[in-house]
């Protein structure tokens, strides 16, 4: 196993973050930035973060360079600091999720530790050392924080007894059909996987959060899905990573009920067809190329708090026809 501690630093915005945010004019504004927010290492407080969570996101990249989004869950305690500069997971494989067959050994992901009740989340990214079946460690290589903004707030709880975890199937889908389309309509919260192959060849995956009220995501009639980009925190990292390599993985569920829709396909940055939502910076379109359904795929239910919409989301407007 191969030192934590020597786990390399991404210090640096890519080639295509510092694109973005030059097209934002926020390029001076974010001036060295980068330097002083990314780390390779967890402080104590974020170590505490991730031991009390019950589920982290993942992004991972197939043999075929198609990008996954997936949930993995736990009891807490399932995401162990190893040292400062590693994440130990302990997680039972799944070869009915598409992202796990990027999950091997030496593989780059990206990891979202996020507290939906608590609107909180710590983004990292790194290799993974496979040490079993169901345990990996993953080497920190640029860990930090991003802002509880567009987060609905929820609670998640196990079943009583792990008999009530029914099997998820894998459902291929050659095409977004009604209930697929229903899930993405009604959605307040979705996760995005990206990735890039930096100037010096290390491949960087990450994974985001993107929320907003019922309906924020636009199924056209063609199946393409069209996502607004709401004010956040100027980094740009997916936007970037979309701008040298137009691919992406989106995770949407039913967080009653459990089911997971997973695609992976090709982004049209700056695109969103035949209508705009007034409060958006911008717009990406997403046209899927492979589609899995897991019903009950999620062990752990979610409900929304009384107050649970995020204050941000609630000034957000409505999809506008043009």
């Amino acid at each position: 196993m191969a030192d934590p501690n020597r786990a390399k630093l991404a210090s640096t915005w890519h080639a295509g973050e510092r694109a973005m945010q030059h097209r934002a004019g926020v390029d001076d504004a974010l001036a060295g930035l980068d330097v002083r927010l990314f780390r390779n290492n967890l402080s104590a407080v974020q170590q505490a973060f991730y031991a009390r969570l019950s589920y982290a996101v993942i992004g991972s990249v197939d043999r075929s360079g198609d990008v996954w989004a997936t949930m993995i869950e736990g009891r807490p305690g399932f995401l162990a600091a190893h040292g400062a500069f590693a994440l130990d997971v302990t997680s039972e494989r799944d070869t009915a999720d598409p992202a796990d067959e990027g999950l091997e050994g030496g593989e780059a992901v990206g990891m979202l530790g996020i507290d939906l009740s608590m609107r909180r989340r710590l983004r990292l990214n790194g290799h993974i050392e496979r040490e079993s079946h169901g345990v990996f460690r993953l080497a920190i290589e640029q860990s930090f924080g991003n802002c509880p903004k567009y987060i609905q707030a929820r609670d998640a709880s196990f079943p009583s007894s792990k008999a009530e975890w029914p099997p998820a199937f894998a459902e291929q889908l050659p095409a977004l059909d009604e209930p697929a389309r229903a899930l993405i309509a009604s959605g307040d919260t979705f996760f995005v996987a990206s990735y890039v192959d930096r100037e010096g060849g290390e491949r960087q995956v990450d994974v985001s959060h993107r929320g907003g009220l019922p309906g924020f995501m636009r199924v056209e009639a063609n199946g393409v899905i069209t996502v607004p980009e709401f004010p956040g925190n100027t980094f740009y990292n997916t936007l970037g990573n979309f701008l040298l390599n137009p691919r992406a993985g989106l995770w949407c569920a039913d967080f009653r009920t459990g089911d997971v829709l997973q695609m992976t396909g090709d982004v049209l940055l700056g695109s969103h067809g035949t209508a705009s939502f007034a409060e958006a910076e911008q717009f990406w379109q997403f046209v899927p190329r492979r589609i899995v359904r897991r019903r009950s795929a999620l062990r752990q239910r979610w409900m929304l708090f009384e107050d649970g919409w995020s204050p941000d989301s609630l000034d957000m407007g409505t999809w506008e026809a043009t």
